[in-house]
């Protein structure tokens, strides 16, 4: 990317709002109009946003900048270039996170918070159904119909039978949801993923373009797994079922949305993460009432809470 074409990178970090404004104005039209635009390209396009925001001052205006830059620019994204500027704000703010200081931070979480959101607005509607998934579909009904006439089963084949319809399922999402898939590693690579440093994340050198993800830090990590449900909750469409008589009418989610593949990040930190303050937070958002309400996750029952408490002595 030619700097001399592109002056606007260098005015986005101007301490003049007006020189930001015409600048962001600039990008949005050329980032629109390119689908060209390396991952390096749009570190350095990152660069200078970071740097734009980083002098914005004023709650009015900075809350204005951070719908600009997230709810105003990415649904207008190229598909093609979707990807690459959603993981180029991500290393951007994985590697700068530790430059904040205490009276700017509040912004950039702000900014991080709105980006969470849009992500899931623009990459929940992007569906696609193939046959791949439907052909898995069929075969697990089939199967569960050859099945229905038989009431004894080993334990352990019964165990396999539910680990490979969970496996199908999580790829029957990713089929249908690509897009969304391709993010959530993208989250898994970096703010979310369970490892502070990765020995074997190497540089790729096939690839002149390859940036590697920067992970978490955990500051980042906490603010993700606080806002993470929150955010879904922004987008997702509910209708009421109603309960018993005593109970409240409880929302259900409607349509087809991939809500395991959106909490797996949440699960990979609970079992994977090194750092005991991480899996809990993690293990905190998981067990978030909402969760319960919308029937994406089942309490459990008293009976295998005494069976886990039990103690059953030395072997």
């Amino acid at each position: 990317m030619d700097g001399q074409k592109t002056p606007f990178v260098r005015e986005l970090g101007s301490s003049d709002r007006k020189v930001r404004d015409k600048a962001l104005e600039s990008l949005t039209k050329f980032v629109q109009s390119r689908t060209d635009l390396t991952l390096v390209d749009l570190l350095k396009l990152w660069k200078g946003l970071f740097y734009c925001f980083y002098h914005s001052d004023r709650p009015l205006t900075q809350q204005a900048l951070a719908r600009a830059l997230s709810y105003s620019l990415v649904p207008s994204l190229p598909q093609a270039t979707l990807h690459r500027f959603l993981r180029a704000f991500w290393i951007t703010i994985g590697r700068d996170y530790h430059s904040l200081d205490r009276i700017r931070l509040d912004k950039y979480l702000m900014l991080i918070r709105c980006y969470v959101g849009v992500a899931f607005e623009v990459l929940l509607k992007n569906k696609t159904s193939t046959k791949n998934a439907d052909g898995k579909k069929r075969k697990r009904e089939d199967a569960a119909k050859q099945g229905r006439g038989k009431k004894q089963k080993k334990q352990a084949e019964a165990e396999t039978v539910e680990d490979e319809e969970e496996k199908d399922s999580a790829e029957d999402a990713e089929a249908k949801f690509p897009d969304l898939a391709a993010y959530i590693s993208i989250i898994e690579e970096g703010p979310l993923c369970p490892l502070n440093y990765d020995e074997d994340q190497a540089p790729d050198e096939g690839d002149p373009n390859y940036v590697p993800m920067p992970h978490g830090p955990d500051g980042l990590r906490y603010h993700l797994i606080d806002i993470w449900v929150d955010e879904l909750e922004k987008v997702l469409e509910f209708e009421e079922v109603a309960g018993d008589e005593d109970e409240t009418p409880k929302r259900k989610i409607k349509g087809d949305v991939p809500i395991e593949l959106i909490l797996r990040p949440l699960e990979k930190l609970r079992a994977e993460s090194a750092y005991k303050p991480v899996r809990t937070r993690a293990a905190e958002a998981l067990e978030d009432e909402r969760l319960f309400e919308w029937g994406v996750r089942t309490r459990k029952s008293e009976e295998d809470d005494d069976s886990e408490e039990e103690w059953g002595g030395f072997e």
